[in-house]
């Protein structure tokens, strides 16, 4: 197993929407053992493949003791509405209040390609929400205002700038 490298904003990786799984074999294994390796040395609770640079829509989540890994994810159901803090692996010390709904139901393939239903209320939907959006190319900080939205955004490009000139 290997770990990943976690893709940073403004990586364009990120923003491009995953593609669907259609074969589950060996490989996709490979690819979840070394997404796990890579969510367990970050220290997260949700990792999307975008995230390492792999534009699959298969993302990893481990929340209070268990471990969730979806495939395909479509969101079938959803109600009610909080917001909390957010933040995310590619976005480092960075956090926003972002709403999101309660309760949802999750339509996934397990990693044999079987289809099942996942519900989750709270901060687990919160955490499948986010991973989901991921794989739709859609970012947390897509959730706040214009003015917030660019504040970060310049914020993260400037690192990025700063990253590439240590670099040099």
């Amino acid at each position: 197993m290997k770990a990943y490298d976690i893709r940073i904003y403004p990586d364009p990786v990120l923003t491009s929407k995953a593609e669907t799984i259609e074969i589950f074999d060996n490989d996709l294994n490979g690819i979840i053992d070394n997404m796990r390796l890579t969510l367990q040395i970050a220290g997260g609770v949700g990792l999307a493949a975008p995230q390492i640079g792999m534009p699959k829509r298969i993302a990893i989540i481990f929340c209070d003791g268990h471990e969730h890994i979806l495939i395909n994810p479509e969101l079938a159901e959803y109600s009610g509405g909080d917001t909390r803090e957010e933040g995310c692996l590619s976005f480092p010390e960075i956090f926003a209040q972002v709403t999101r709904p309660f309760r949802i139901k999750v339509k996934t393939n397990d990693i044999d390609g079987e289809v099942k239903f996942i519900e989750a209320e709270g901060y687990l939907a919160r955490v499948f929400l986010h991973e989901m959006e991921h794989l739709e190319g859609k970012l947390f900080i897509d959730h706040l205002s214009s003015l917030k939205r660019g504040m970060i955004r310049k914020k993260m490009k400037k690192r990025a700038l700063e990253k590439q000139n240590e670099k040099k």
